[in-house]
């Protein structure tokens, strides 16, 4: 898969070259990964993080053998820059990760009664289980490498449901990112993205817009194109802000956006379709 990029110290638009990247897929590694899926835990909950139990949560993900992919560009011993992973809530409802999550978006849900009362009936019950979708990638990852993990990710729970392992799901739950441009940015960047790129980082420079979309009515964009397609899947979606604000400077993906957080529910028998939509929509 091939990247264009701009030197840094050319303003010549045309002055690009292509690099050779070459993006394969791993089984989680659970002697090289976790510094990194941590970080990536980090980036997706954002501020509220500090709501959530990290630690526990990658502890989860490395422990839970043959479910879940990471994309890497040096091997199999080097830094994974995405990850794709799910975890049964039911399964794990008393690890402090999965019971900090549910509380979390049980919170964050009580904004849209409709969506938190189907939160609170599937958290309450145990014929139906809920999967906890953990998908997160590094700035400027292609959306391309996408599909493919979520392809697998499909065959690797069809395996284990086969084999007795409890993977069978009625929903699954996805938490992704978000950020919200007023009209006055919105017009600015659209500006400014009609001119001359030169070397320097726009507010939304990191975010992957595969279309000239209108402006949402509300504002906000998806970090994750593919949330899109999620949206559309899905039964019940929110964007909601975050509770805390950020003890650090913003991160280099964020350039002073207004961030939120996203979640959506997806029911299963929706998912052989949405793992086709991207297949199609992001085929390299």
């Amino acid at each position: 898969m091939s990247k264009r990029t701009k030197p840094a110290d050319s303003d010549d638009e045309s002055d690009v070259s292509l690099i050779d990247v070459d993006f394969d897929c791993f089984d989680i590694n659970p002697d090289v990964d976790f510094l990194t899926l941590k970080r990536l835990i980090k980036q997706l909950f954002g501020p509220d993080v500090e709501r959530i139990s990290s630690h526990d949560l990658v502890e989860l993900v490395i422990n839970q053998r043959g479910l879940g992919s990471t994309i890497k560009t040096d091997g199999q011993e080097s830094d994974p820059y995405a990850v794709l992973t799910i975890l049964n809530m039911h399964v794990h409802k008393a690890n402090p990760a999965i019971k900090s999550i549910a509380e979390y978006c049980l919170d964050k849900s009580k904004v849209d009664p409709a969506f938190h009362n189907t939160l609170s009936a599937l958290f309450s019950q145990e014929d139906k289980h809920v999967g906890f979708v953990l998908s997160e990638r590094l700035i400027n990852m292609p959306v391309q490498v996408i599909p493919p993990m979520y392809r697998v990710l499909g065959e690797e729970v069809q395996n284990l449901v086969s084999n007795g392992q409890p993977f069978s799901f009625s929903h699954l739950l996805f938490i992704s990112r978000a950020y919200h441009l007023t009209e006055s940015e919105d017009a600015q960047l659209s500006s400014s993205q009609k001119k001359p790129r030169k070397n320097k980082k726009s507010k939304a420079a990191a975010v992957q817009n595969e279309d000239d979309a209108p402006r949402p009515a509300d504002g906000v964009y998806p970090f994750h194109v593919e949330d899109e397609l999620i949206t559309a899947a899905s039964v019940h979606a929110l964007d909601y802000k975050y509770s805390l604000t950020p003890t650090e400077p913003r991160d280099n993906e964020s350039f002073g956006l207004d961030t939120r957080g996203r979640m959506m529910l997806v029911p299963v028998e929706n998912f052989p379709e949405l793992v086709m939509a991207m297949l199609t929509k992001f085929a390299v």
